[in-house]
């Protein structure tokens, strides 16, 4: 099978999980899962994320009390859960981290447009930080992309997933003391192997048709 009919197996396939059995994932796996979360891609490569691995049964425990009733049991038979947190603002410290590592990752080998670029990149953050709310909700729309990207790479690694939003955010933000560090907590992942009896596995995937979805110019 090549590449490409690979990826849309995958798609096809993939599903979310309902119910997890409580194994526990290879750590060289989620490690190489939090290396594909750092590779994530982002708008003028801002990078505006934490992520927060909680492991442990005393913490998943602990990280159930902030999530709803219907989704306590995908945490606490979860082998692993992955929080999403995004900043109020885009520190200036954060912003010139960004261009120190692209200067010593050689993004501007050759190049002499180093600060017309790191000047685009702060006008754009700029454009969607007039308040918080503006700031939050751009941030989020890039976590977005790389909880999906996390979603598809633990599909292809045959690992299952959940993405989870029903959150008390509060309660999240308390667990992981992200208000003391500027951040708000967006989303969360659920990631483990799939229960014999998940209800979920055995319906057939339902999407809208391509002419319902698409249009081609």
């Amino acid at each position: 099978m090549n590449d490409a009919h690979e990826m849309l197996r995958i798609a096809r396939e993939r599903y979310t999980t309902k119910h997890y059995n409580g194994q526990k994932i290879p750590r060289e796996a989620i490690e190489e899962l939090m290396e594909i979360l750092r590779l994530a891609p982002s708008s003028v490569n801002s990078q505006p994320w934490k992520f927060f691995l909680i492991s442990s049964d005393e913490s998943k425990k602990q990280f159930a009390e902030t999530v709803l009733d219907f989704n306590k049991e995908r945490v606490l038979l979860a082998s692993d859960v992955i929080v999403f947190a995004v900043p109020e603002k885009i520190s200036e410290e954060h912003l010139q981290k960004l261009l120190n590592k692209e200067i010593a990752d050689g993004r501007y080998k050759g190049l002499e447009t180093e600060s017309g670029l790191d000047a685009g990149r702060r006008h754009f953050v700029g454009l969607h930080s007039k308040t918080v709310a503006d700031s939050l909700a751009w941030e989020t729309a890039q976590t977005y992309i790389a909880l999906g990207i996390a979603m598809f790479a633990s599909a292809g690694m045959n690992i299952d997933s959940t993405a989870l939003e029903g959150l008390d955010y509060e309660k999240v933000d308390s667990f992981l003391n992200l208000k003391e560090k500027g951040l708000r907590s967006v989303v969360a992942l659920s990631l483990g192997y799939r229960a014999e009896n998940d209800s979920n596995a055995a319906r057939p995937k339902s999407r809208l048709n391509m002419e319902d979805v698409w249009t081609v110019l």
